[in-house]
């Protein structure tokens, strides 16, 4: 009988492992035990877009310098597709935000999304234009910023004005002195893009899941930097009703990076679809899954954000309407088993079964490998192949 096929389908370990990195750990594991693995990574918009498509044929890597979410200068990488790569469209450029304004370049003492800015995301898009982009493809999660795309914004030419006409400095802060929006110098040719943004939540901008106050404290606001950033993103969207008239506030994935999905929105006219289901579909994941007899995916932490459009959980509704059995192995799981069970994982493990936290996410990739080598026999079984 030929081994049993299991397609593993990981997104980033945050901190620890790239996609790519964590799909082949678990192969090795689930290998060495004697089942067939089929790698598949994933992204749903954050850290590993750009791996996923430079895996497709057609893909260029460009790295180019760009500004650091805290000013300084950093080294950040994109794709440019070919007319011939499959889910591309003539000279289309994948950017995600994480490699410009990301939350790992940032050291835990130095975090502030006060000051925190996406200008670098915006370098990235106007380099992607003047190369000859016609569309891009760009993924928002993972940043270390609570701006709403004001720093993307500025860097494409974007004004965004006090009371006394004076243009703002970065940070998300210096949003509680918007007055005006002025939008004039945005060039013909940025004007032009067809942009779809691969969204890794559905939060809206403001309120209680929105970018500040569900995510803010991640990114190392405090409570009183919360509540200040909730009131200068509110003002921000209403200067951009009154100036753009474009109602951002509710919009489903604007609290996306920050608000990034608001700005983007706003400032570029850009649709917002799930990043999980269109990074699927354009690596071909529903042909991958016909022909495994179980999803093995994973993340860093399985929690209750996962389920607002993460690419595990999104995978793994995939593969139940599929009638494929899925199972998870993550860094650690804080989602209670009947809701995992709810969202298609028959099963859930976690790296912390083996050794303490910190010890997972040093030896993260030996660690993996260690846990699918240990549930190999499970999996097995859910495949039906006990």
């Amino acid at each position: 009988m030929p081994p049993m096929r299991i397609l593993v389908a990981p997104c980033t370990f945050k901190g620890s492992l790239s996609a790519r990195l964590a799909a082949a750990a678990i192969a090795r594991g689930l290998v060495s035990a004697g089942l067939e693995a089929d790698e598949l990574p994933l992204s749903d918009g954050g850290e590993g877009l750009v791996d996923c498509f430079l895996t497709l044929p057609g893909a260029e890597r460009v790295e180019v310098e760009a500004t650091g979410p805290m000013g300084r200068p950093v080294r950040a990488a994109y794709a440019l597709l070919s007319p011939s790569t499959p889910g591309s469209q003539p000279a289309t450029a994948v950017i995600e935000m994480a490699a410009s304004s990301g939350l790992p370049l940032v050291p835990e003492a130095g975090r502030n999304p006060l000051l925190a800015t996406t200008r670098g995301f915006g370098e990235l898009i106007l380099d992607a234009a003047r190369r000859g982009a016609r569309s891009l493809l760009l993924g928002i999660g993972g940043s270390a910023t609570v701006d709403g795309g004001a720093g993307m914004a500025a860097a494409l030419g974007v004004r965004l004005l006090d009371d006394r006409g004076r243009e703002l400095p970065d940070g998300g802060g210096a949003l509680e002195r918007l007055a005006r929006i002025d939008a004039a110098g945005l060039p013909p040719a940025i004007r032009a893009l067809e942009i779809r943004v691969a969204c890794d939540v559905d939060s809206p901008l403001l309120g209680p899941t929105g970018a500040a106050r569900m995510f803010g404290p991640q990114k190392g606001a405090t409570p009183e930097m919360v509540e200040r950033l909730e009131v200068a993103l509110g003002r921000m969207a209403g200067c951009v009703l009154a100036d753009l008239d474009r109602d951002v506030a509710g919009l489903p994935g604007a609290g996306a990076a920050g608000g990034l999905g608001a700005g983007l929105v706003a400032f570029l006219g850009a649709r917002l679809v799930p990043g999980a289901d269109l990074v699927m579909d354009a690596v071909g994941f529903d042909a991958r899954l016909r022909s495994a007899r179980c999803l093995v995916t994973g993340e860093g932490a399985l929690d209750v954000q996962s389920l607002r459009g993460k690419a595990p959980v999104a995978a793994a509704r995939r593969a139940a309407r599929a009638g494929v059995p899925a199972a998870a192995l993550v860094g650690c799981a804080r989602l209670p088993a009947d809701e995992a069970r709810g969202a298609g994982l028959a099963r859930v493990w976690q790296l912390t079964e083996l050794a303490p936290p910190a010890d997972c996410v040093a030896r993260a990739g030996e660690m993996l490998e260690r846990l699918a080598r240990c549930h190999a026999g499970e999996i097995a079984a859910l495949a039906g192949g006990e």
